[in-house]
C-alpha cells in the first residue's frame, strides 16, 4: 500500500474513532457540543485534504500538494490540542487519550513522509 492511501485509510479509521468517541453522551454531555464538532470538522478536514492532495499532479501541482498535506499536519495538530482538553476536563481518560494520540500521530507521521516525498519529487 502506498503512503498516500495509508494515509487515507488511517484518516478514515481517525475519523471513525472520533465519532464513536464523541457521540458517547456519557463522556461528552451535550454542553461540550462545540468541542465535540471542532473535533469531528477536524478529522473530516484532514481525510478531506489527504483527498485533496491525492487527487492532485505532484509534478503539474506540487506547491499546492504541499500545501494541502500542511494543512492535514496543522489539524493533526489542532486535534491532538483538543484532545489533550478533553482529558484535563475529564471528559477521556489516559488510555483513551494514548489510543487517540496514537490515531492522530499515525496520520500525522504519515503525511509528514508524504510531504517530505513529494518535495524531493
Amino acid at each position: 500500500m502506498t503512503e498516500q492511501l495509508k494515509v487515507i485509510t488511517k484518516s478514515v479509521d481517525l475519523m471513525e474513532y472520533t465519532y464513536r468517541a464523541t457521540e458517547n453522551k456519557e463522556f461528552f454531555p451535550i454542553k461540550y457540543k462545540t468541542l465535540i464538532y471542532r473535533m469531528q470538522n477536524l478529522c473530516l478536514d484532514i481525510y478531506h485534504y489527504s483527498i485533496a492532495a491525492n487527487r492532485l499532479n505532484v509534478t503539474l501541482q506540487k506547491q499546492e500538494r504541499i500545501i494541502l498535506h500542511t494543512r492535514a499536519i496543522t489539524a493533526c495538530d489542532e486535534l491532538s490540542c483538543l484532545i489533550e482538553l478533553s482529558h484535563s476536563l475529564n471528559r477521556i481518560n489516559i488510555k483513551k487519550m494514548e489510543i487517540w494520540q496514537n490515531k492522530i500521530n499515525d496520520v500525522k507521521n504519515l503525511t509528514l513522509a508524504w510531504r517530505t516525498s513529494d518535495s524531493k519529487r
